[in-house]
């Protein structure tokens, strides 16, 4: 989900965990605000075409026989040193495991982000700012490890399927992803194995 709301990278010594539980409580209406790349992003109330197209996408991944499906949780990805380098909630995802007592150990030390290396294939949809989906969320899924990073373009009206994440030094700002796999919207996007061919034209109808 892309960003309408974002706030200039943050300077501080505060865990940026603390921060979003920050800005949860002062918002007056409910929110879930991420953290990537140093920037506090809020995203708008996604449409139906987004959020239908999401589940549809998810559906497609259950009826190919993979479980581990799921949508609304957040992830934490951190530097080497151990601090956090973003906080994510993803529009749909697959895992590579269920949540061990380790895992749902480390949700609880990080008020509710479970560790990202929990995830085997990460999807966004884009929404108002569909720059924030298809720059700083790659880059730091790339960063982070995560092997695929299925992105529709609602925007450009197209869909991509990112694989062999690299990260060439220590900056995480500087990973990427090597392997690009790119169709219209409305026609299949091919996965690699185990992954079913995603169809893609639930996201034609309007996107305002």
């Amino acid at each position: 989900m892309s960003a309408e709301l974002s706030m200039e990278p943050v300077m501080t010594q505060q865990d940026p965990i603390d921060l979003l539980i920050a800005f949860e409580e002062a918002s007056e209406t409910p929110i879930r605000p991420e953290y990537v790349e140093g920037t506090v992003i809020v995203p708008p109330a996604p449409n139906d075409n987004h959020n239908d197209g999401a589940f549809e996408l998810s559906f497609q991944f259950r009826a190919a026989g993979l479980r581990l499906v799921g949508m609304g949780n957040g992830y934490r990805a951190a530097h080497k040193d151990g601090r956090t380098m973003a906080l994510l909630i993803p529009d749909f995802y697959v895992r590579r495991r269920k949540a061990t007592e380790l895992d749902e150990s480390y949700r609880r030390a990080h008020k509710g982000w479970y560790p990202i290396d929990m995830i085997a294939l990460v999807g966004e949809v884009t929404s108002t700012n569909h720059e924030t989906d298809t720059g700083p969320k790659l880059r730091t899924y790339a960063a982070a490890d995560v092997p695929l990073y299925i992105l529709i373009n609602r925007h450009r009206k197209t869909a991509h399927c990112h694989s062999d994440p690299i990260t060439p030094g220590d900056d995480p700002t500087e990973a990427y992803y090597a392997t690009e796999v790119k169709v219209e919207l409305g026609r299949a996007l091919p996965l690699p194995a185990p992954y079913p061919t995603l169809e893609t034209a639930p996201f034609l109808e309007p996107t305002e």
